[in-house]
């Protein structure tokens, strides 16, 4: 039930649940009062904050900026990689494909031929809002790695968790099992790492973290309030990108909090 609640109670925080139901609240007050108003105005206004690329930029920058790339990657015995990134192999789909958070796997599978680590620990199951007929994430992460050129004999994978907590706990497992001690490298998306990291420390796995997919570059960044009035103007725009940007970091603050409380942080 938990992990039902959690998928879909932070709908109604997010800029698009909130701004509905503020709106249909207001619908069911009386014409005569100010609270119509008072709600709708509040509406586009959280409508507004939740969906220019501005405030969404700030928002994740602030998540991505708290694990940065390291200078000089050092040597693990593996790369633990967290799922995400892939759509799996369902009809009429011919293969395995990608999404945006792919880049967590073409990472890892740079770091493998790097000699980073010798092995990559893949771990992600079926979440409780996917398709349960296909197979869990590990498989189509695995599929991907193997076309990246890593072969099968040197990915381990976990297929049973459903979250980030999950994550943790079944890879400590899987760790223990393999005799695996020292520290890892940890690689899942930017804005993802804050959440992961502390997760895995309150498993007692040492971590390395090795960021990717970062969605905003400093260079973005920058020319978002130097690139002219113009610039300035389309990025303070309501937009469907901006909206979706907001709602992917306040998905992940959502999660530390929801963390925090459970004691898995």
């Amino acid at each position: 039930m938990f992990l039902i609640l959690s998928k879909i109670l932070p709908l109604f925080v997010y800029p698009t649940g909130l701004t509905s139901l503020l709106l249909t609240v207001s619908l069911f007050l009386h014409r005569e009062s100010c609270w119509p108003r008072r709600l709708t105005g509040l509406a586009l206004l959280l409508l507004w904050l939740g969906s220019n690329q501005m405030t969404a930029m700030a928002v994740t920058r602030s998540l991505e900026q708290q694990y940065l790339p390291p200078a000089e990657i050092p040597q693990a015995e593996v790369i633990v990689l967290l799922g995400g990134g892939t759509r799996p192999q369902l009809a009429p789909r011919p293969l395995t494909e990608v999404n945006e958070a792919a880049d967590r796997m073409f990472y890892a599978a740079w770091l493998y031929h790097q000699g980073k680590a010798p092995a990559i620990l893949v771990s992600g199951g079926w979440s409780v809002t996917s398709v349960q007929e296909g197979p869990p994430a590990s498989e189509s992460m695995t599929a991907v790695l193997a076309m990246l050129g890593v072969p099968l004999e040197a990915i381990w994978q976990e297929g049973a968790s459903r979250n980030t907590y999950e994550n943790a706990l079944f890879s400590k497992e899987l760790l223990q099992a393999r005799g695996i001690t020292g520290p890892v490298l940890l690689l899942t998306s930017a804005s993802h790492m804050p959440r992961s990291v502390r997760t895995f420390a309150r498993q007692g796995i040492e971590v390395i973290p090795v960021p990717a997919d970062y969605l905003v570059a400093d260079a973005e960044w920058r020319y978002a309030y130097t690139g002219g009035l113009g610039v300035l103007l389309r990025n303070l725009l309501p937009s469907a990108s901006g909206m979706a940007l907001m709602e992917l970091a306040l998905k992940e603050y959502l999660g530390i909090v929801v963390y925090w409380l459970r004691a898995y942080l």
